[in-house]
């Protein structure tokens, strides 16, 4: 297993060049390791890393709620020696009142760093294309690349090597499929996809994961089989079958997604050693049957744990070095 002394600090700090991270994509291999090795570190030796973004503060626009994103980010930044500022925008989307490019001229005045919860990716990524300042997404309806991070570092915990491990996902093709398939490419993983016809994941991102693994031997994998999905795997993973902002389809979804609920019985396909993995809130007796998310084999609560380390190391990426506060644009966009 690698190490977290095998990638030095500085070469995940922030320079002169603005970083965001808007997409797994936004990320090389090596830095997808170098931040998994600064994570176990920070989870480690926490206060060794105390007082690291001292100085700098951080905003959190979320447009949808949140338990785990919200507290670990700002948990975070306050064990980093940084401050967070929380704007509660479930209300309204946050562009109702005036042009996003006129709010990201104003952040990049005043703060370090903008978190991003949304509905539309298009409006983290105009936020990265606008400010000067680092923009990281904290979820949207195409990727939730924090949360996909967190559930590598926690694969890589429980079996020490990525190149190889099976991951099987089983459910809607969603945001948290489609960053869990880029970082599995990326590592060198294995991953299978299951989902009903019509719900599989977005073409694109396979597409781009595909192009990946042939550099890094990984495999990526999409069936309408859940038990081919699971078999031999290291990992199941599922999320809820709704996401927010289509709770309406709930009841239809019900009926479609049945056959991909995670039982003992699905289980039983995976390795004897399978662990069982979920993003939360999850919603027992949809997706996922109780006895499986709370047996023994279940891991949800390393996952949740490992949002605050590795956004940690996300923040230090991003914030921790020369990029200074309220730059000005030569031009505005």
């Amino acid at each position: 297993m690698t190490t977290a002394t095998t990638t030095p600090l500085a070469t995940l700090a922030a320079t002169s060049s603005k970083r965001d991270l808007v997409s797994i994509q936004d990320l090389t291999s090596d830095e997808i390791t170098g931040l998994l090795d600064l994570a176990t570190a920070m989870k480690q030796s926490p206060a060794e890393f105390r007082g690291m973004l001292a100085g700098k503060q951080l905003v959190l626009f979320f447009e949808k709620p949140s338990l785990r994103t919200r507290l670990t980010f700002e948990a975070g930044m306050n064990s980093l020696g940084g401050v967070s500022f929380f704007v509660d925008q479930t209300a309204s989307r946050l562009d109702a009142r005036e042009p996003l490019s006129d709010i990201a001229h104003n952040l990049e005045r005043w703060v370090d760093g903008v978190v991003l919860r949304t509905f539309a990716h298009e409006t983290v990524a105009k936020m990265a294309e606008y400010t000067s300042i680092p923009v990281i997404n904290a979820l949207s309806d195409f990727e939730h690349p924090c949360q996909a991070l967190a559930d590598i570092l926690t694969v890589r915990e429980k079996f020490g090597e990525l190149k190889g491990a099976k991951i099987a996902y089983v459910g809607d093709g969603n945001n948290v499929s489609h960053s869990l398939i880029l970082v599995a490419a990326a590592v060198g993983a294995k991953i299978t996809v299951g989902t009903p016809k019509g719900f599989e994941p977005n073409s694109g991102i396979v597409a781009s994961a595909k192009k990946v693994a042939v550099k890094t031997g990984a495999k990526i994998q999409v069936t309408n089989d859940p038990v081919a999905a699971v078999h031999g795997a290291d990992v199941v993973y599922t999320d809820v079958w709704a996401s927010m902002g289509k709770e309406s389809e709930a009841a239809e979804r019900k009926q479609t997604f049945a056959a991909f609920q995670v039982t003992d019985e699905l289980m039983s396909h995976a390795s004897e050693h399978a662990l069982f993995m979920h993003c939360l809130p999850a919603h027992r007796g949809d997706e996922v049957a109780a006895s499986v998310i709370d047996s023994p084999r279940s891991v949800v609560f390393d996952q949740a744990e490992n949002r605050l380390h590795i956004q940690k190391a996300i923040l230090v990426m991003l914030m921790g070095g020369g990029h200074h506060r309220a730059q000005r644009r030569n031009s505005i966009v």
